[in-house]
């Protein structure tokens, strides 16, 4: 981690009302899924093989995190795909990794739209108001990213994963690869 975001981090956790752990703040661990896996296949743990994440024996909270290690690992269309074979596509997660993804291709107008899918069916969907808060940063928007940081507080997100990137990076930390 640059020294930056490792002295924000710091100030952060070491705050006895800012409860949260920097793993938490990291991106997911590697596993199978992204160290042996290809072509948008999952590890099946059942199986003990890459699978289509159709054909794998993962509940929907699992092809969510296989996404998430994808998406950070830089693998947009394998993360798209692995989130295509989640049950729910209404579901605030799917809609809030989808806007991620966009998010990460560039595509703002994408992304926008995502997030504010999962805003609509959940107002206090913390963690896609610190992404897309993130994305206005990006963007240049500090003041936006700032309402959201508000909201998010406002919403019960204190000490929480959402409101420790969000305010990590407001503060010239950087953002832990979100």
């Amino acid at each position: 981690m640059p020294t930056r975001l490792l002295a924000a981090l710091a100030v952060l956790v070491a705050s006895p009302a800012f409860a949260v752990d920097p793993a938490d703040l990291a991106p997911p661990v590697p596993t199978e899924t992204t160290t042996v896996c290809e072509d948008g296949r999952v590890w099946d743990p059942e199986t003990e093989t890459c699978t289509a994440p159709t054909d794998a024996s993962l509940d929907d909270t699992e092809l969510l995190g296989a996404a998430r290690e994808l998406a950070h690992a830089g693998r947009y269309d394998d993360a798209g795909r692995v989130l295509d074979a989640v049950a729910d596509q209404g579901a605030g997660a799917v809609l809030t990794y989808r806007g991620f993804l966009a998010r990460k291709r560039g595509d703002w107008a994408a992304a926008d739209t995502w997030y504010g899918a999962a805003l609509a069916a959940d107002p206090d969907d913390l963690l896609a108001r610190s992404y897309m808060a993130l994305g206005m940063l990006e963007r240049g928007d500090h003041s936006g990213a700032r309402a959201e940081l508000s909201q998010i507080r406002a919403r019960g997100g204190r000490n929480t994963w959402a409101e420790a990137a969000l305010a990590m990076a407001l503060s010239g930390g950087g953002s832990p690869g979100y």
